[in-house]
């Protein structure tokens, strides 16, 4: 059974994760909010070969202001956006691993939960058929464990995503998202590494180094119903070629997150807002 704990920081990946599946109207509330429920299947860490599946509660959470942006792209602070470019906070979030539970870790150190944040640098295209985007985002990744936070490395990952509305049904969103992964010695050193003082047989010890961490796709699919939405996301990480790809610790050259959601909105503001996509 998750500690509660965890539940939490699973929470606030879920919420990370589905709101990039979160569809908009072209007029709306300010601020809406909600709460519902999710299905979060993940793995331990990308690479591993054993996974968490976590049944937790997920908030829902609009907000389109000027500045702050709370929406089916991201949390987000807009420091500065034109018709086609945009300048931003980048988030993203990961769940923590007990390593006794997982048998290529087992006697190491735990994963404590991350952080990543970071600016990001946006250019959209619009289309007839929908929306595409090049996001760049370079985060420094923060491991957390109250009250200390350590930093952990540095990623970059570059993206491009395609968004459509009304599709494939009338009413849905669906959005593609694609590109490599970027990390410095340190962020892969935080997963790959093996101290020589925790080398076994099966598990020699290892360096990090900077470089290629993989590439991912992710797709996912949302709809608002009145005061219902649902939503759910698919993601693969393939790590061929990966500089970690020969680290003991990576039993998987693919790994699959996925995860579906629910939620009833109960509460929105009377002041509604123009909506750009």
């Amino acid at each position: 059974m998750p500690k509660p704990s965890h539940l939490i920081r699973a929470s606030t990946l879920a919420l990370v994760l589905l709101s990039s599946a979160c569809a908009v109207a072209a007029d709306a509330p300010l601020w809406e909010f909600g709460a519902g429920v999710g299905l979060l299947s993940i793995p331990d860490y990308r690479g591993s070969d054993q996974r968490q599946t976590y049944a937790l509660p997920i908030p829902y959470l609009v907000y389109r202001g000027e500045f702050l942006k709370i929406d089916r792209d991201k949390v987000r602070g807009v420091f500065y956006q034109d018709a086609h470019t945009e300048w931003d906070i980048s988030l993203a979030a990961s769940v923590p691993v007990k390593s006794d539970d997982n048998r290529a870790r087992r006697d190491m150190p735990d994963l404590d939960p991350t952080v990543e944040i970071g600016p990001q640098w946006s250019y959209k295209h619009r289309r007839s058929w929908g929306d595409i985007t090049l996001r760049l985002p370079l985060r420094k990744v923060l491991a957390v464990d109250f009250p200390n936070v350590r930093d952990v490395g540095t990623v970059f990952t570059p993206t491009l995503a395609i968004d459509r509305d009304n599709h494939p049904w009338p009413g849905w969103h669906a959005s593609m998202s694609t590109g490599p992964i970027f990390g410095d010695k340190d962020y892969f050193a935080y997963y790959y590494k093996v101290d020589s003082r925790y080398g076994t047989a099966n598990r020699p010890a290892w360096d990090a180094k900077s470089g290629y961490g993989g590439w991912q796709l992710t797709l996912t699919l949302a709809k608002r119903f009145k005061k219902i939405w649902v939503g759910g996301f698919l993601r693969a990480d393939h790590f061929g070629g990966a500089s970690f790809e020969d680290s003991p610790l990576v039993r998987q050259q693919t790994s699959w997150t996925g995860g579906v959601g629910v939620s009833w909105i109960f509460l929105e503001s009377a002041q509604r807002v123009p909506m750009s996509r």
